[in-house]
C-alpha cells in the first residue's frame, strides 16, 4: 500500500503545523509522509516550539523544516488544519479534518507543552486510523451525506 501524504496546515506555518510535521516524521514515517505549510509564512519556525521539541524529543526542526506556502507542497492525500479559526483555501485531497488546537505563540512553556502533547496524541491516533483504513470510510461517509 502506498503511504498517504498528509499536509498539516496553519496560517503562518511556524508553530503547530511544524510540530505536527516533525512528530509525524518522527513517530509515523512508516505509515504516512508528513508535510506542513501555510497561507502565509514567517521568517523562522517559532523559537519556543523549536526549543521544546529539542528538549522533549531531541528533534531539531530547523535542520529539515522551514515555513512554506501551500503552493510548495506536493499533491497530498489528507489535509489536517490545526484550528486557526480562518477559512483555509481549498486544497485537493481525499480527506480533510480540523484539529481545533489553540495557538500557544506568546504563551508560557506549559501551554506549548500541552499543545505538543495534544499533537503527539492526535498524530498517533491518525497513524492508527490510516493503518486501519478508517479515514477512507470517513471520507466515503461524508460524501454520502
Amino acid at each position: 500500500m502506498k503511504k498517504p501524504k498528509v499536509a498539516f496546515v496553519c496560517v503562518h506555518n511556524s508553530c503547530r503545523s511544524q510540530i505536527a510535521q516533525a512528530l509525524g516524521q518522527h513517530l509515523c514515517a512508516d505509515t504516512f509522509e508528513s508535510y506542513s505549510a501555510g497561507t502565509e509564512t514567517k521568517p523562522q519556525i517559532n523559537q519556543d516550539a523549536v526549543r521544546l521539541m529539542k528538549e522533549i524529543y531531541q528533534i531539531d526542526m530547523e535542520k529539515t523544516q522551514y515555513s512554506k506556502l501551500l503552493s510548495e507542497l506536493p499533491q497530498v492525500d489528507m489535509v489536517i488544519t490545526m484550528g486557526c479559526n480562518v477559512s483555509c483555501p481549498t486544497m485537493p485531497c481525499e480527506y480533510r479534518e480540523d484539529w481545533g488546537l489553540a495557538d500557544p505563540t506568546g504563551k508560557e512553556d506549559e501551554e506549548f507543552s500541552k499543545t505538543i502533547r495534544a499533537i503527539h496524541t492526535k498524530i498517533l491516533e491518525l497513524k492508527e486510523r490510516i493503518k486501519n483504513n478508517e479515514f477512507v470510510l470517513m471520507e466515503n461517509q461524508s460524501n454520502n451525506q
